[in-house]
């Protein structure tokens, strides 16, 4: 009876890097296993096909290396970061310890590019979408979605953030609104959301079929939809750090249900170790 039920669940592959990233995979494994579906971690050294998976998930971690969408890396000299967000940070910190103890103890911070990663999720991402597999982009995922389809980034955010601070916290203390008519609305049930945010890149101008779907209102980008395909969708902020609200955890249940409704099969179980 458990393997039949075992049976059921679609695969969904979870991408991150080679080092540290646990934190992510394992809120966001647990989001997979409430929605329905079981789950298999992708990492440069641990590649993975796209056949037999019935979703992809491409999770947050370093920035997307910008010769993908033909820029230049920009020097510290021309990023600015003002001090407020630090201090909005540190009462992210107090307000939330046991969520940020466990993302430190399981996450190891990988500063700059991370080229490797960069050409194995576009490679299972050009698949997925050639196949018209379900995918659920999350930061860097998003971001990664767009660039693959042609689009390109911000950098960097400081100059969007002269006048309201940048908000970097687990908690969802962000505002975004989300357009009526969109996937992403029917999924969250709302028009004016409350998010959590970790990131200073964000999508700059949209792919091919991308649709913007929820942005801040100084213009940020905060969630894109890929209108030809069965479900593409990505967020910038982090629904794996949310497992209490059920509105995020819905966007973890529409793409299990996507990869129900799709033709494939998933593949053997995947194991219990990360």
């Amino acid at each position: 009876m458990v393997e039949h039920l075992k049976s059921r669940r679609p695969l969904i592959g979870i991408t991150g890097p080679d080092h540290g990233g646990l934190a992510a995979w394992w809120f966001t494994r647990i989001a997979v296993w409430r929605a329905g579906g079981r789950s298999v971690r992708i990492t440069p050294q641990h590649p993975r096909s796209i056949h037999n998976l019935s979703g992809l998930i491409l999770g947050g971690g370093a920035d997307v290396a910008p010769d993908l969408y033909g820029a230049k890396l920009l020097t510290p000299e021309e990023i600015t970061v003002g001090e407020q967000g630090w201090v909005r940070r540190g009462i992210a910190f107090l307000v939330f310890p046991l969520m940020l103890l466990l993302r430190r103890i399981l996450t190891t911070r990988n500063p700059g590019l991370n080229k490797n990663r960069d050409q194995l999720e576009q490679k299972l991402l050009q698949e997925a979408l050639a196949h018209d597999i379900p995918i659920l982009g999350i930061c860097r995922g998003a971001q990664l979605l767009n660039v693959t389809t042609g689009g390109t980034l911000h950098q960097h955010l400081a100059g969007f953030y002269q006048e309201s601070p940048n908000i970097r916290s687990l908690l969802p203390r962000k505002i975004i609104a989300v357009q009526p008519e969109s996937r992403l609305a029917d999924i969250l049930r709302c028009t004016t959301c409350r998010i959590n945010a970790l990131h200073d890149q964000a999508i700059h101008q949209p792919g091919t079929a991308v649709r913007i779907v929820a942005t801040e209102s100084n213009g940020v980008i905060q969630a894109i939809e890929l209108t030809d395909k069965h479900f593409a969708l990505g967020v910038q902020w982090h629904p794996e750090y949310l497992p209490h609200h059920r509105r995020q955890q819905r966007l973890f249940k529409a793409l299990i249900q996507a990869a129900k409704s799709s033709s494939r099969t998933s593949g053997p179980e995947d194991s219990l170790g990360p």
